[in-house]
């Protein structure tokens, strides 16, 4: 038997329930690993609310989609995992095929990378959603150049700290914005060039004294809503304004700059690298490891719970008090 969470209906963290399922072998193509600690993602909560972009399969729908733990079982056709290799999963599935939120999980073994020694668990768990989505926003299709500027809107999300280390990373220089100043000398410390405080602060001018006037070449956004009225004024005529979020459901107008030249406007897709692009995937798992050795990429974790505290964890999720990212560990 392994246990699993599980949820019958639309709604708050409450509707999420741990309860045991049949230990099941893996198919064609999959793997089974032995979960030891899972990522938490915004997609989750969304997906368990019913405003994600995709509806769950209920009742009985799972949920999850980054885990780190030990290859348990291989389905035949499997050449690249064996039983014993510790590995993180990224996610290359949707979730009405395949979840993590378990102690034992099968996955297709394309969503498998192998995890160094080095690498333990709680971190193997943290890095795939938030490095990955960061780097399609500032390489594939940010194109930051080093000394670029690149602000990055709600920055002490898991994927808003990532962004911060791959603009370091690629010789950017990461402008991060948050609401208060509470979070501002955890921001300079996780390598943020400048913070500006939105709800204390001008962003506008901010932004437009920080860069000479010229704006910054990316600003990547998780929330919009009316605000992306003053986030396209930050950004520099030719630059880029990508939105990989949509946590403010109110509709928002076309963002057009005052001086009505052009700027780049794109909506982004995890799956773009993960799902639809093998080559973008590819790349993506080369750059993401490559910062791993070289140690410029590394997750910030908020704070771990328990999988029995599966409940309690999305309750902190939906705070937005966190700074980073929040993992289950799994007991065995």
């Amino acid at each position: 038997m392994t246990k699993a969470v599980r949820f019958d209906e639309l709604g708050g963290p409450e509707v999420l329930r741990l309860e045991e399922l049949k230990l099941e072998e893996p198919a064609h193509g999959e793997v089974r690993i032995r979960v030891d600690a899972i990522g938490l993602n915004r997609a989750e909560s969304n997906f368990r609310s019913g405003t994600y972009v995709y509806p769950p399969n209920l009742p009985g729908s799972g949920l999850g989609y980054e885990a780190a733990g030990v290859v348990d079982a291989v389905g035949d056709g499997v050449d690249e995992f064996a039983v014993g290799d510790a590995v993180s999963a990224a996610p290359t599935f949707l979730m009405t095929d395949y979840g993590t939120y378990g102690d034992a999980v099968i996955l297709p073994a394309h969503a498998l990378v192998h995890r160094p020694a080095e690498v333990d668990a709680v971190t193997g768990a943290a890095m795939w959603m938030a490095y990955t989505t960061a780097y399609g926003l500032l390489v594939e299709f940010g194109r930051v150049n080093p000394g670029d500027t690149v602000l990055i809107n709600a920055a002490s999300s898991s994927v808003g700290l990532a962004s911060i280390q791959v603009a370091n990373h690629l010789g950017a220089i990461p402008i991060a914005t948050t609401r208060t100043h509470a979070k501002k000398q955890r921001l300079l410390d996780a390598g943020a060039a400048h913070v500006i405080a939105t709800e204390e602060e001008d962003l506008v001018a901010e932004v437009h004294g920080l860069t000479g006037g010229r704006g910054v070449e990316l600003a990547i956004d998780a929330i919009m809503g009316p605000a992306v009225t003053t986030l396209i004024q930050t950004v520099a005529p030719d630059g880029s304004l990508l939105f990989y979020g949509w946590l403010d459901p109110t509709p928002a107008p076309m963002p057009i700059a005052a001086d009505f030249r052009g700027r780049n406007i794109r909506t982004y897709a995890f799956t773009e690298v993960t799902i639809e692009d093998p080559a973008r995937l590819r790349r993506a798992k080369h750059f993401v490891n490559a910062g791993v050795r070289a140690g410029t990429l590394r997750p910030v974790i908020d704070r771990t719970f328990d999988l029995t505290d599966v409940v309690a964890a999305h309750r902190h999720l939906e705070s937005n008090a966190q700074f980073g990212k929040i993992v289950l560990t799994v007991e065995h």
